[in-house]
């Protein structure tokens, strides 16, 4: 079946079950505990392919019995947003799974002010308008977040 990711249609369950085993492996490759609640918060996050606040997530922890306080949604969230397999959406204030987890690039995130789904895309910093003025200045660009708003096609219509 498929199922629209961002803006998108796919193979939902082949998503969810990519999206784990590419960070189970990359936790095993690098020795990182990849502890059962770390793994919910991801398979949460996969499974709603939405943006999800702490608390919400912290929602989904409690009533599975997984914590109920939010040191331990945060906790989890620090260490999948610090390694990459989740990304922090700063306009919603939410998190959002990694649509290429373990890899290093640099996203940009689509947000659609009238359902707040998000869609993930990658570009190059130091490319475009943005790397020349940077290079202009003698400046590297090392990180960038780039969150831009509008329409998804769903609500365009």
């Amino acid at each position: 079946m498929d199922d629209s990711i961002g803006f998108a249609s796919h193979d939902h369950a082949h998503c969810i079950h990519s999206g784990l085993a590419a960070v189970e492996t990359y936790c095993k490759a690098h020795r990182l505990q990849f502890t059962p609640v770390r793994r919910r918060v991801l398979e949460i996050l996969l499974e709603q392919h939405r943006a999800l606040g702490a608390y919400e997530l912290l929602e989904y922890l409690r009533e599975e019995g997984l914590g109920s306080q939010p040191p331990v949604a945060y906790r989890a969230l620090d260490f999948l947003v610090k390694h990459g397999f989740v990304h922090k959406i700063e306009r919603l204030n939410a998190f959002i799974a990694c649509m290429h987890p373990g890899e290093t690039h640099t996203p940009v995130f689509m947000i659609c002010r009238a359902c707040n789904s998000v869609a993930e895309a990658q570009r190059e910093p130091m490319q475009g308008q943005l790397g020349a003025v940077a290079r202009a200045a003698g400046f590297l660009i090392e990180r960038t977040v780039v969150e831009a708003e509008g329409l998804c096609p769903k609500c365009q219509d």
